[in-house]
């Protein structure tokens, strides 16, 4: 029985996972306790399972992990993952997996030392929207896909954040936070091995300049082209927490993935606009649990994990250099 610990519960994604072990059908999973630096966060979770808090990560660890779940405050999470793999525990991470590319590179070379897995909740990979625009791209009628274009806006809700959120020392920027998904989504429909990317931001919340509430990334490839733009600006009285979306212009057809609104469109020069019926989704945690389970490497892997990861903080890094061009290669599994 899979023995999982929580380390670090600062974000609710953390909820991922921990719905997933209320299932019935997550009884081969054992939760052996929570750590999180506010022992008020690691007690409330830990009640509602019945296991016990914990001060520090290592005491935890050295209980025997077989899966640490990582969803803390994001400038200790690079530590954590580390720590996790040293203690020969596997890891399933919320992201951002880090802050830094020199913490990410520790990661990578302790996952390889230790032979554990990395495993980033990439949640937008298993949305149904997804999943329909993947099986067209596969089936070639879209042509070789030559451009991607997406839009990632959310509400702020400022004051529902914590303090942490707005330190540039613990938050790591907006790129790095949430381009991560679309970039993977970009790899995911024009896989790639190399590229140049580009990041830039603008609308510094209140005058501070060190959080900036829009930003968007440009990824080169010998045969793509994206784009990839975020945003805390999704307006209060919107409907939705932010209408994502992403657009797959391909040398046949176009694909429009709107992830907010349930639909995917599709035109091609052989057949006129229409809407994919969209298969059954999957939950963010779940493939990876029953990857756990099965004794096999989930989805997201390594190699997928810190290749997106990577993209992300160097775009992260670029707009802090004032939108210097950046060399990204995927990293091996």
């Amino acid at each position: 029985m899979p023995r999982i610990a929580i380390i670090g519960a600062a974000h609710p994604h953390v909820d991922y996972v921990l719905d997933e072990l209320t299932r019935a059908d997550r009884a081969d999973f054992a939760l052996i306790g929570v750590h999180d630096a506010d022992r008020a966060v690691a007690e409330h979770h830990a009640a509602c399972f019945g296991v016990p808090a914990f001060d520090r990560a290592e005491e935890l660890l050295a209980e025997g992990v077989d899966i640490a779940v990582i969803a803390g405050v994001y400038g200790a999470r690079g530590s954590d993952v580390v720590a996790a793999l040293r203690s020969g525990a596997h890891v399933l991470a919320d992201k951002p997996l880090c802050t830094s590319l020199g913490e990410l590179d520790e990661i990578e070379a302790t996952a390889a030392e230790m032979g554990r897995t990395v495993n980033l909740l990439l949640e937008k990979r298993g949305y149904p929207e997804t999943l329909a625009a993947l099986a067209v791209v596969g089936a070639g009628e879209l042509g070789d896909i030559v451009g991607i274009t997406s839009s990632g806006p959310h509400k702020l809700n400022r004051a529902q954040r914590p303090d942490w959120f707005f330190d540039p020392a613990q938050y790591g920027g907006i790129l790095a936070d949430l381009a991560v998904h679309d970039l993977d989504a970009a790899l995911l429909f024009a896989p790639a091995d190399a590229g140049t990317v580009r990041g830039a931001v603008s609308a510094p919340l209140d005058g501070a300049e060190t959080f900036a509430r829009y930003g968007a990334a440009t990824f080169t490839t010998p045969t793509t082209v994206v784009s990839a733009e975020v945003s805390w600006l999704t307006p209060a009285a919107s409907d939705v927490h932010g209408d994502y979306r992403l657009r797959l212009i391909g040398t046949r057809g176009t694909a429009e993935i709107f992830w907010a609104r349930g639909r995917v469109e599709v035109t091609t020069d052989d057949q006129p606009t229409r809407s994919l019926e969209l298969p059954a989704g999957r939950r963010p945690a779940e493939e990876a649990l029953d990857a756990f389970a099965a004794g096999r490497t989930p989805e997201v892997g390594t190699g997928d994990s810190l290749a997106a990861t990577r993209l992300a903080l160097l775009a992260q890094h670029s707009a802090d250099q004032g939108g210097v061009a950046l060399p990204w290669s995927r990293s091996a599994d």
